[in-house]
């Protein structure tokens, strides 16, 4: 073996080890899309739904606290019964001085 064959062979070996190799990444190019890195994607607003302040709910899918008032919790918010008119009201300090919200002794 001649020493052009043994250079040309250490070569080329080199040349595959080299170009199998996991750290070498072919280079990108931003000819077609020049701006594609300073586009941020767009954000949607969420819509948030109105709580309502008054519901109306079946006594039975209502829970019942210690003290023997009727409440129920719908979406993070909680709603306590009036014994007057039966609705559920959105929860207010001024519930607890009101005497429709009070326990009947139930």
């Amino acid at each position: 073996m001649n020493k052009a064959a043994f250079v040309l062979m250490a070569f080329l070996a080199g040349a595959i080890i080299t170009g199998c190799s996991k750290k070498s990444h072919p280079t990108t190019t931003t000819i077609n899309a020049p701006d594609s890195a300073t586009v941020k994607p767009v954000k949607k607003p969420t819509l948030k739904t109105a709580v309502p302040k008054v519901i109306i709910v079946n006594d039975k899918a209502a829970k019942r606290s210690v003290d023997g008032r009727y409440y129920y919790d719908l979406e993070g918010h909680r709603y306590w019964r009036n014994n007057r008119d039966g609705k559920y009201y959105l929860f207010h300090k001024s519930m607890f001085d009101n005497p429709d919200f009070k326990s009947r002794g139930n």
